[in-house]
């Protein structure tokens, strides 16, 4: 089904109710699993455990998706298509008012090399070890080293545009992000309590390891909270750091990706010699959108009441693109994809907690 803007012949002819008519199924099914799985996120148990409204909605879109929805796929599918793209997109931007260009300076010219650092050895990781010593495709790699190096789900979410990846290949890479995010919950108060006397390492300390290394929000929030009060500000400010590192790393991915070969391009170089032709540069303009309102937010004029309903209506759309992801992935094919992405993924996250306690330490 096109999503194309109707014109106004069509507008009033009723085209716009038909349209309606063939989104509300698939709309009303994500919504309904987004307020089921934002509902669990609330209880205390799953909050504890770092498990966020994203992760549990992506889970029941699954169980859903490969049980019932077979049976309502059919009208279902245009709506369950709007969440899992453009409402997806939507969500990217308004992300962007969770985050303040003065977060920068909270964590100081230290925290924000910490954080680059990280971003950028992790994902060059994922591709090298991915690639060439798992022999798995660059979708995979590219989406489970962007999970793992910047903000777990919803960097997946964001990078598969520009990847070009298919929902099978973004549901393998947010399984490795919840699995390895939610160890790195119980591991990082474990490694705090043993090394904190003699790293002296002191709570802040930890709180900028903490948010500069491990995966989701939610988890960085647990993980924090589990020391102190004081901890987790440090470690939600470092991650909100990172997190606004999004949009240049889809730029710069993208500009990237229109150098290499194209997908048509065979192993082999033509006989005469042709040039292989480059992919086209895919700007990501949702994340240019993502600056302009994380830019709006750090001028303050925002009123406080809006912003609120603002991030609630952010959660919501990311909730139910994630429900959209679950229900359109088959289980059969997240097997096919075999142990060799979680391998990457639990690589990634050795690093992450020892090379980025040596950064931290070091810096």
């Amino acid at each position: 089904m096109s999503l194309a803007p109707l014109s106004l012949p069509q507008l009033r002819n009723g085209h716009w109710l038909d349209g309606a008519k063939r989104l509300a199924p698939g709309l009303l099914l994500c919504a309904a699993i987004a307020w089921l799985a934002s509902t669990l996120a609330a209880l205390p148990w799953f909050g504890s455990h770092g498990l966020s409204a994203l992760t549990l909605a992506i889970v029941i879109g699954m169980l859903v998706g490969n049980t019932v929805y077979g049976w309502v796929q059919a009208p279902a599918a245009a709506g369950v298509g709007l969440s899992r793209q453009q409402l997806l997109r939507l969500g990217i931007i308004l992300y962007g008012l969770r985050l303040t260009f003065q977060d920068i300076s909270a964590v100081g010219a230290s925290g924000v090399l910490i954080d680059a650092l990280m971003l950028g050895s992790t994902f060059v990781l994922a591709q090298w070890l991915g690639q060439r010593w798992l022999g798995l495709d660059a979708r995979t790699s590219m989406l489970v080293g962007a999970g793992s190096a910047i903000c777990g789900a919803a960097a997946v979410l964001a990078t598969a545009p520009v990847a070009k990846a298919r929902a099978d290949d973004v549901a393998v890479a947010i399984a490795t992000v919840v699995v390895f995010g939610t160890v790195g919950t119980f591991l990082y108060p474990v490694l705090y309590q043993w090394l904190a006397p003699s790293l002296q390492m002191s709570e802040a300390g930890y709180g900028l390891w903490v948010g500069s290394t491990v995966h989701e929000v939610a988890q960085v929030v647990a993980a924090g909270g589990a020391i102190s009060s004081s901890a987790a500000d440090t470690a939600v400010v470092a991650k909100m750091v990172r997190v606004m590192m999004l949009a240049p790393f889809l730029i710069a991915l993208s500009l990237w990706l229109a150098k290499r070969p194209g997908p048509d391009a065979s192993a082999n170089q033509p006989a005469d010699n042709r040039p292989v032709q480059a992919r086209q540069i895919t700007i990501p303009w949702f994340a240019l959108g993502f600056v302009a309102v994380a830019g709006i937010h750090s001028l303050g004029v925002i009123p406080a009441q809006a912003l609120a309903i603002g991030v609630q209506w952010d959660n919501a759309l990311l909730t139910m693109a994630m429900a959209g992801l679950g229900l359109t992935t088959h289980v059969r094919a997240v097997r096919a994809a075999g142990i060799k992405p979680l391998l990457l993924a639990l690589v990634l996250f050795v690093w992450l907690v020892l090379g980025g306690l040596a950064v931290n330490t070091w810096l």
